[in-house]
């Protein structure tokens, strides 16, 4: 008798650990997976800044120019130019429509049959060859500038006599009157490139 009540004893024990262990294990996972949780969503935008680089007011890198439309004299006819012509072109170079700042680059590619005794100016700075000039015609517009066009001003002119003395000058006469025979004819690519300036801080 006293074994059985002591057996109900124990039932009642173990199921009562039994319930308590499994409302600890409630309680434990409970506070475990329970949490506040807010998602606030928002979008990510950005405007693109413009890219706009014209050269006398065309996209295109490459330009053609004619020396003879340019001289300031009439003398010579079919539109040629000969020793004692001279004259004046412009590049210009437009960056009204970029938003960022840009540096630019002339250069003067494949220059061929070049005249004796020419020379360019630029700058108040002369130059035997349009090639060598390119070396000096580059420059930056700030994207904050108000001004966003320059113009390159180049002056040509091919001598007409050159020389110290008589026979400096017979001679270059003597190699401008060779070259007049060949009927060269004397041409030249305008690369005009713009990049973009690296923004800093």
């Amino acid at each position: 008798m006293n074994g059985g009540i002591l057996l109900t004893k124990k039932k009642k024990i173990i199921i009562l650990f039994a319930i308590i262990a499994t409302l600890c294990l409630l309680l434990i996972g409970g506070q475990t997976f329970s949490k506040y949780m807010t998602e606030v969503r928002g979008v990510g935008t950005a405007t693109v800044a413009k890219w706009d680089f014209k050269v006398n007011g065309s996209s295109e890198e490459v330009q053609t120019i004619n020396l003879a439309s340019t001289a300031d004299i009439d003398s010579v006819r079919n539109n040629k130019i000969a020793p004692g012509t001279y004259g004046m072109f412009e590049i210009n170079i437009d960056a009204r429509g970029a938003d960022v700042g840009i540096n630019y680059k002339v250069q003067f590619l494949n220059e061929t049959n070049l005249p004796p005794n020419m020379i360019f100016t630029y700058d108040n700075k002369n130059y035997n060859s349009l090639s060598e000039l390119g070396e000096a015609v580059e420059g930056t517009i700030y994207a904050s500038e108000g001004e966003k066009e320059r113009t390159i001003l180049i002056l040509w002119e091919w001598l007409y006599q050159v020389g110290d003395n008589e026979t400096e000058i017979a001679e270059n006469d003597r190699i401008q009157t060779e070259y007049a025979k060949s009927n060269l004819d004397y041409s030249f690519d305008v690369l005009v490139t713009g990049t973009q300036i690296l923004p800093q801080n």
